[in-house]
């Protein structure tokens, strides 16, 4: 009923930048959170970055001040601006939204997730 759509993922050099989008649409009445998670292999999936449709924002600790989340809520988007990208930020990174649908139950959707990989 929700469905997300990620964007922008690729190869890039460490100490560079890459910018992720990730597009909510279905029969949504409102969004509470959005977030990106990743996923490393043979890691577990972790919170990278959250964003409340208020506006606030909660990182982990090994992106913080590197990483941006920000969310344009007329258009069920949420955005990562990742920068000084270094190698162990290579993972496949998921778009989540939770919510409200419009016939009244809650959703917890994951998107396909995108591939990022910093390398030299």
């Amino acid at each position: 009923q929700v469905q997300l759509v990620e964007s922008g993922g690729g190869l890039v050099q460490p100490g560079g930048s890459l910018r992720l989008s990730c597009a909510a649409s279905g029969s949504i009445f409102s969004i509470n959170a959005m977030g990106w998670y990743r996923q490393a292999p043979g890691k577990q999936r972790e919170l990278a970055a959250a964003i409340t449709s208020g506006g606030s924002t909660n990182y982990a600790g090994s992106v913080k001040g590197r990483f941006t989340i920000s969310r344009d809520n007329a258009k069920n988007t949420v955005y990562l601006e990742m920068n000084s990208l270094k190698p162990e930020d290579t993972a496949v990174y998921y778009c989540n939204a939770r919510g409200w649908l419009v016939a009244g139950g809650y959703f917890d959707s994951w998107g396909q997730g995108t591939q990022v990989t910093v390398s030299s």
